[in-house]
């Protein structure tokens, strides 16, 4: 089945995954998919994940997540830039998500990054998602 958003779907089956307490998700692979987990490990929001190859050019990641105090560390994840709409910040217009508590991860010219290393390194592109 072919997806208009792969990146939306990997985020969906995390919030639904978080909302039933789950140890574990597992998501179709993707190199944008495999950056934007990156992210969310370097952030510390997921333990890590592993990658599982089928054989046949298909291959999965499965994605541990990540709980603290027994609630889950995401409070909120979600999509800004969708394939209807997409949504490009400058450098100097990157917003801060919940005063600095959370993250925007950002697609650049230098990489998948979060939106503070964005700033550090002085680049705007794609607002991908916000994590809380």
């Amino acid at each position: 089945m072919a997806l208009s958003d792969p990146l939306g779907d990997m985020l969906t089956r995390i919030r639904n995954a978080l909302q039933r307490n789950k140890s574990t998700v597992s998501t179709p692979a993707s190199k944008l998919r495999a950056r934007v987990l990156d992210v969310l490990k370097d952030e510390g929001y997921i333990r890590g994940y592993t990658t599982t190859d089928f054989g046949n050019g298909k291959s999965e990641f499965e994605i541990e997540l990540k709980y603290y105090e027994g609630g889950p560390v995401i409070r909120e994840i979600a999509r800004v830039s969708k394939p209807g709409r997409r949504v490009y910040v400058s450098a100097k217009t990157i917003p801060h998500v919940s005063n600095g508590l959370g993250i925007s991860v950002l697609s650049t010219p230098k990489g998948v990054m979060a939106d503070h290393s964005a700033r550090e390194h002085n680049v705007g592109g794609e607002v991908l998602c916000r994590v809380v």
